[in-house]
């Protein structure tokens, strides 16, 4: 594109630079299909769009703001024409982009984390039910038991004492 671009410049005549910027236009065109092919395969893993780096402000300026079909064109192809001047910035803005998948890829690891936290959660409260039932259960069985055990002791201490009044008069009247 450089040489018909200088054509373009140095046309003296109106026709000579139409004629140079039709051809300016098709090489640029040709340009950005070939980076749009060889560049964005999405299949292997690369990002569906590209930077076409174009070295001179002139001509970047020329490609922008000349002719609206051929930035129609790159944007349909997902190629975006860089100058020196705007590269550092879309450059900038890949990798924000990028940092932010980043952040949030983990903070959907982090909810995930959350989600199986609260899972465990719901089991041991769920477990801690059921022990307490238990551990409740095992309370009252015992004091059901030690209550019984409690009256046993009683009716035995009785019953002794009953047996050993009975005793204690029948030595005396052996006496």
């Amino acid at each position: 594109p450089m040489e018909n671009f200088r054509r373009m410049s140095k046309a003296e005549t109106e026709a000579e630079k139409k004629t140079a910027q039709k051809e300016f236009v098709r090489d640029v065109k040709k340009h950005i299909e070939d980076i749009s092919k060889k560049y964005i395969l999405t299949d292997e893993g690369t990002i569906d769009y590209a930077l076409m780096y174009i070295p001179s402000e002139a001509i970047y300026y020329e490609v922008v703001n000349s002719d609206t079909d051929l930035v129609d064109f790159s944007h349909k192809k997902r190629v975006l024409p860089v100058s020196p001047t705007t590269f550092y910035a879309y450059l900038r803005a890949i990798l924000m982009s990028f940092e932010g998948q980043k952040i949030e890829q983990k903070a959907r690891d982090i909810l995930s984390a959350i989600r199986a936290i609260q899972k465990d959660y719901q089991k041991v409260d769920e477990n801690l039910g059921i022990l307490n039932k238990h551990v409740g259960n095992a309370y009252n069985m015992m004091a059901q038991v030690a209550t019984s055990f409690s009256q046993l002791g009683q009716k035995i201490s009785s019953t002794s004492a009953i047996g050993g009044g009975t005793q204690d008069k029948a030595e005396q009247i052996e006496d």
